[in-house]
């Protein structure tokens, strides 16, 4: 089972900063960590690969800095990394995102399984493991939160729902996308941490992977964020006090009243 699990280094939420020329996110020198839904991917790999045996590739497109977030992947028992960097991928939106990394898998070779957490809390889009599958034009199941059964050729997942779930069977390969539910993630070995430092990174570049230029980074992105700010803080509000009956009928004269005042507007 050849599994690749796509990660995303995310500023950490306490220190997120915006280029005020391009109205992106500010990676370089910010405090990062790994997205924490991709913790749940890595996890996944790992556990299928404890069953079936192979070998997990973890892949991310950022700056240098994002060594360190593929370095904790292989910690907790990935085998190898490869990072996407290059300048012409900066500023881009999930449709170049997806592209980018579904040209930087196609470079990998065969795969059975990509593995994508179901979204980044920076965006919050969900939209690039779908990209990627669209891409690649493989099957995808999203939101999973259990892996029932995997063979040669075929998987089968039981995927989230807001009813409940539903059990998806798909042919092989195919991309899924998990939830948090789907498992527990385990703590780097000290072992781990060891081979971490010394485990070799490959890095891919635009030329590396024969990806268009005009499908990259700014240039290649459809969607552009015109402004970034931060909403006013909420004024006035009022704090009713005393005996239910004597709030609630406080209540109802408040409410009264916004209606005659907005009628009279």
């Amino acid at each position: 089972m050849n599994i690749i699990v796509c990660i995303k280094q995310v500023p950490d939420t306490q220190d997120i900063r915006i280029n005020p020329e391009t109205n992106t996110l500010m990676r370089e020198g910010v405090q990062s960590i790994v997205n924490p839904f991709d913790m749940y991917a890595i996890e996944e790999a790992l556990r299928i690969k404890e069953k079936l045996g192979g070998k997990i590739t973890v892949i991310c497109m950022g700056p240098q800095q994002a060594d360190s977030a593929l370095r904790e992947a292989v910690s907790m028992g990935v085998d190898e990394m490869v990072l996407m960097c290059d300048r012409a991928f900066a500023g881009s939106d999930t449709w170049a995102t997806s592209y980018t990394l579904a040209k930087g898998i196609q470079k990998l070779g065969k795969f059975d399984l990509i593995i994508c957490g179901k979204q980044a809390i920076d965006g919050d889009t969900a939209q690039v493991g779908p990209g990627i599958a669209a891409t690649l034009d493989i099957p995808q199941v999203t939101y999973v939160k259990k892996t029932e059964e995997i063979k040669e050729d075929m998987a089968r997942f039981e995927k989230m729902t807001e009813e409940g779930f539903e059990v998806i069977e798909t042919p092989l390969p195919c991309l899924i996308t998990v939830v948090k539910e789907i498992n527990i993630p385990r703590l780097p070995s000290l072992k781990g941490k060891i081979r971490a430092k010394q485990a070799p990174v490959t890095t891919l570049t635009a030329k590396d992977i024969d990806a268009e230029p005009e499908k990259l980074g700014l240039k290649g992105s459809p969607t552009v964020v015109k402004k970034v700010f931060t909403p006013p803080k909420r004024t006035g509000g009022q704090i009713l006090q005393g005996e239910t009956n004597e709030v609630v009928a406080k209540l109802v004269e408040a409410l009264k009243d916004m209606v005659v005042a907005a009628g009279k507007t």
